[in-house]
């Protein structure tokens, strides 16, 4: 497994570099809206990144089987021996307003279960890896999550734009409660990023009301080899194979921001 997992790493750091090399990004030729929807972006460098990860990971291990954001996906491939999950560019948005808050998610799911996870931000040149049962680590250096009460904690969020209609009202009313619990709040755009943060140390708590597998998957992983807690919004496991709410915290704050969670997403 080591040897697997040193071969993803390095290959998560070579397609940093097509992130690194991008230019005129919101130029018609390289973005487009899905379904012409202004929140859900795509570039062409989504598409480099996610065809590169693909194309050399199978080269690698040429059984293995793929879900990843720019592409068709079947859920039941989850439960094979090897299945990576990707987000070729996590904060799409951030990256094409050039904002440099944006990551690559990595997820190595077998049989079911996250076995790794990488999550690389080529800006800040930070690499999150975990390996189950072995801890999770910054470039190498081990991470834990924090031991803040709630009131010093940081709350991390994401307001779910894709579902503003449904879910925008009750993302903000949350906010606003944890904002008056909390010591503040933080949205910056990039979901695997917030939980890699979390994992860290950065933040104490992460909330959003529907992510994707992508989104979350590697952020599982590390959160949870960091000594953290991730559910969905009911306290339940969390459920790969589809659109999920999230909620992740430290021990010494999930407990008590659970409840206030339940109360407002019912």
């Amino acid at each position: 497994m080591k040897q697997i997992t040193d071969t993803l790493s390095s290959l998560v750091l070579k397609a940093g570099e097509i992130m690194l090399k991008a230019h005129d990004i919101e130029s018609g030729d390289h973005m487009s809206e899905k379904a012409g929807d202004a929140a859900n972006l795509v570039t062409v460098y989504d598409v480099a990144v996610q065809n590169f990860l693909i194309t050399e990971i199978t080269k690698a291990i040429p059984e293995a089987y793929f879900i990843a954001e720019e592409k068709e996906n079947d859920a039941d491939v989850l439960n094979r021996k090897y299945c990576f999950v990707i987000d070729p560019i996590d904060g799409t948005a951030n990256f094409t307003h050039d904002y440099k808050h944006s990551c690559i998610s990595l997820a190595l799911f077998s049989y079911g279960e996250v076995v790794f996870a990488a999550v690389y931000d080529p800006y800040q040149k930070e690499l999150f890896t975990a390996r189950k049962g072995e801890g999770a680590f910054v470039n190498g250096r081990p991470i834990h999550t924090a031991n803040r009460d709630t009131a010093h904690s940081i709350v991390s969020f994401g307001t779910s734009p894709y579902y503003k209609d449904t879910l925008g009202e009750k993302s903000f009313r949350l906010c606003y409660k944890l904002f008056r619990t909390c010591s503040d709040i933080r949205r910056c755009g990039a979901a695997a990023l917030d939980l890699a943060y979390l994992a860290a140390g950065r933040n104490d708590v992460f909330f959003e009301a529907l992510l994707s597998p992508w989104d979350i998957a590697a952020g599982y992983l590390l959160i949870t080899e960091a000594g953290g807690i991730m559910t969905d919004m009911n306290g339940n496991k969390i459920d790969f194979s589809a659109p999920s709410p999230v909620f992740a915290a430290t021990p010494a704050v999930y407990d008590e921001l659970i409840g206030i969670v339940k109360e407002i997403m019912q």
